[in-house]
């Protein structure tokens, strides 16, 4: 299965289709990156709260996949921020995952209230710097914190991670990245399941007419919106559906289409504010 590729501002690529493991279980872990692997994912996102690295890692581990095949990303949670604790962290990481460095390290949050999000993203430089990330990023950023993080530091991150899906999808800071040459991943591409978005107009006639699955259609969606997408399954076949997204192209009409499912308002939302979540 060959993956499109998206190049960062590192000058890294990404594959821009992977595999997310969040809310997997830590002994479910390492069966469903195994499978997940063995179906054709070659970019796993997991992070320190998920509690499930060990897995990740045993899986990558048994794979046999050279290590330059793979692409894998952790994060920081929101309680190492401070101080020296993010070289903490990340040492802990790369011991869980077996590895010696990940492609990709992230701030998970800015949690606001404790500002200490700026100082994670002067440890993450030093981070990369020492070989331990080849590109650094953020999550759940707004244009407010990435403003700061670029003006105080000079660097701006290769990819902010936020949620995004068809009633989300967050104008402002893809416009921010996109003039910044920042990628955008997206979590939650399918919504998490918290509103019918399987049952929209838009989605259920492409996916008619292009006899593919309301899911399928979706993550189809994301990738020409250029967005980075990693769609959360435990279960093989359904692991499967989601890789096969390559041999179909949604119309500008479907996607336009498919845009308007948005409000506008904010009030698409399923998880946390990056305002409120601290």
């Amino acid at each position: 299965m060959n993956v499109p590729t998206v190049t960062l501002n590192s000058g890294y690529e990404i594959p821009q289709l992977g595999f997310g493991v969040f809310l997997v279980p830590a002994d479910e872990a390492e069966k469903a990156v195994s499978e997940a692997l063995e179906v054709g994912y070659r970019h796993i996102d997991t992070a320190a709260i998920y509690r499930n690295e060990e897995g990740v890692g045993a899986a990558i581990a048994k794979s046999g996949i050279p290590r330059d095949e793979l692409f894998i990303t952790t994060k920081l949670w929101n309680d190492r921020q401070a101080g020296e604790e993010p070289h903490a962290a990340i040492r802990e990481s790369l011991d869980k995952l077996g590895l010696d460095h990940v492609d990709l390290y992230l701030t998970h949050w800015p949690t606001p209230e404790k500002d200490t999000y700026l100082n994670a993203w002067q440890k993450l430089i030093e981070i990369r710097d020492a070989g331990l990330s080849r590109s650094i990023g953020v999550s759940n950023h707004l244009p407010e914190h990435l403003d700061r993080l670029v003006a105080e530091t000079g660097v701006v991150p290769a990819v902010d991670q936020i949620e995004l899906h068809p009633a989300h999808q967050q104008a402002d800071v893809t416009a921010w990245a996109e003039q910044r040459g920042v990628k955008i991943e997206s979590w939650g591409p399918l919504g998490q399941g918290k509103y019918p978005l399987f049952e929209n107009a838009a989605v259920a006639a492409a996916a008619e007419a292009h006899g593919k699955s309301p899911a399928q259609v979706v993550i189809r969606w994301h990738l020409q919106r250029g967005f980075i997408v990693f769609p959360k399954s435990v279960r093989r076949e359904r692991m499967a559906q989601n890789l096969d997204v390559f041999d179909f192209e949604l119309t500008a009409d479907e996607v336009r289409a498919i845009d308007a499912i948005d409000p506008g308002d904010g009030s698409g939302r399923v998880g946390s504010h990056p305002l409120e979540f601290n």
